[in-house]
């Protein structure tokens, strides 16, 4: 794993790890709230309905009171009362499943009016599904004076069981016990829905901390992204500068090697010939010949001659002399000439220079433009040679305002353009020829068919003068 990915793990691995407890320290703290939240509105709801069952069964007594208070002496007679009493407790009631039930202390029901068929029946041994005695517990609470109860009972709407909280009270004189009570299915779905609305909002609130944090991880990764893009760009700035240092020190090298073998090796050689000459000339005019010493001063003289020529060839493929006299356009003619007629292969050469006037001339072309176009057509003839089975090529200059172009083409078989330019097997020639013009701020062009090939090297000359500045620039 490289620094870069190191680093990387650093700023991202802690601040997932503090956004994953600070995630499981909010759902936490505000399940225990809504916890807390539920049990607070719970004990209050059922307060509020511990309340309202009370002024129930006060209203039931206030209503019955005419008659369960009336003096002895009254014109109703005491079983009357109790009837009337029983009458106007029947017709209250509070919704469908709201209504007033009497029992007697001995478990005998005499008021019912949602289960008419329990009326008359002695349910004091009466239980529920848990095997609770239901009856019983509301007489021991009413025997108290009064109080709440838990039990299950039929809901007359749906006529399942179902948890019922009701309020009892005695009425000793009659030796009743009269109550009412609210079914908890209300109260337990009314919980769940404060139960479902607090979930969805933790829910919501673990979203947002969850999207905040990828925002926050999308951030860290841009910046990333960036930093290492601008890094990328860096080195890659940095290796041109580089691989332009190389070039240029490849260049004068070269530069010192011709200007060592013509004006050294090569004059020496000239000076070692006109020596051999003279004596040769010595020979054939004096008196005693030596057809031998002769022969062989005629062999030495012919193989120097070689030598000389082959020193001075090289010397000029090195760096010909005359890019930096004469410019481009004068090389790369020069090259043509010399390459004419070698290998059975006709070159010709073409320059064009567009926006040149008699009073203002073009510039000369920047000295690292001419190195690399001169070395682009020098490296495209050498494989035309090499490769191209070809019988005619053509070198074509065109020289604008704010671009130069080189067109080098033949006749030959051909070959696979996109595999050879950008592959992985690509030629090392093809390769030096692009990272010669990117340096530059060029591109390369190749199209090749069967009988048409065409290598098109293009350098937008601004773009070529500010690299070229911010090089020299930066050394």
């Amino acid at each position: 794993m490289n620094l870069k990915a190191k680093i990387f793990l650093l700023a991202i691995v802690p601040f997932v790890v503090a956004i994953g407890g600070i995630e499981y320290g909010v759902r936490h703290q505000a399940t225990t709230l809504a916890h807390a939240q539920r049990a607070t509105l719970q004990s209050a709801y059922m307060s509020s309905k511990e309340i309202e069952l009370r002024h129930y069964v006060e209203l039931a007594r206030s209503a019955i009171a005419p008659y369960y208070d009336a003096p002895a002496a009254s014109s109703l007679t005491d079983e009357e009362r109790r009837r009337l009493a029983l009458d106007a407790l029947h017709r209250l009631d509070f919704g469908p499943d709201g209504y007033f039930f009497v029992y007697t202390m001995q478990g005998t029901s005499l008021m019912h009016p949602r289960q008419p068929d329990l009326v008359g029946r002695d349910l004091w041994t009466m239980r529920d599904p848990s095997g609770a005695l239901t009856i019983q517990t509301l007489i021991r609470e009413a025997s108290k004076g009064g109080g709440y109860v838990r039990y299950v009972w039929r809901r007359p709407s749906t006529g399942q069981l179902a948890p019922k909280l009701g309020y009892v009270v005695p009425l000793e004189r009659w030796g009743w016990m009269i109550g009412t009570g609210i079914y908890l299915e209300d109260v337990e779905a009314t919980l769940g829905r404060i139960d479902a609305q607090a979930a969805a909002n933790i829910d919501r609130t673990v979203m947002w901390i969850g999207g905040i944090a990828l925002a926050a991880l999308g951030a860290i990764a841009l910046c990333g992204a960036v930093l290492n893009i601008s890094e990328h760009r860096s080195a890659d700035a940095k290796l041109k500068r580089l691989a332009r240092r190389v070039v240029e020190s490849q260049e004068q090298e070269r530069a010192r090697l011709s200007r060592e073998l013509h004006d050294g090796i090569s004059q020496m050689l000239v000076s070692v010939k006109l020596l051999l000459e003279s004596a040769l000339t010595r020979f054939e005019r004096g008196q005693a010949r030596e057809p031998a010493a002769e022969a062989a001063l005629a062999t030495g003289l012919g193989r120097l001659s070689g030598t000389l020529r082959e020193v001075r060839r090289i010397s000029h493929a090195l760096r010909p002399a005359m890019l930096d006299d004469l410019g481009l356009a004068a090389a790369l003619e020069q090259l043509a000439r010399e390459l004419d007629g070698q290998d059975g292969i006709e070159v010709r050469f073409e320059s064009t220079t567009r926006g040149k006037t008699s009073l203002a001339p073009r510039p000369a072309l920047p000295d690292p433009v001419n190195t690399v176009l001169f070395r682009i057509a020098q490296e495209a003839l050498t494989n035309i040679a090499r490769h191209a089975h070809a019988t005619r090529a053509s070198v074509a200059l065109d020289i604008a305002p704010n671009a130069v172009r080189l067109v080098v083409s033949d006749n030959g078989r051909g070959f696979d353009a996109e595999p050879a330019l950008y592959g992985p097997a690509s030629g090392l020639g093809l390769r030096n020829m692009r990272e010669r013009l990117d340096a530059l701020g060029g591109t390369l062009a190749i199209q090749s068919q069967l009988g048409r090939t065409a290598i098109a090297a293009t350098v937008p000359l601004p773009l070529a003068a500010s690299i070229l500045s911010g090089l020299s620039d930066e050394l």
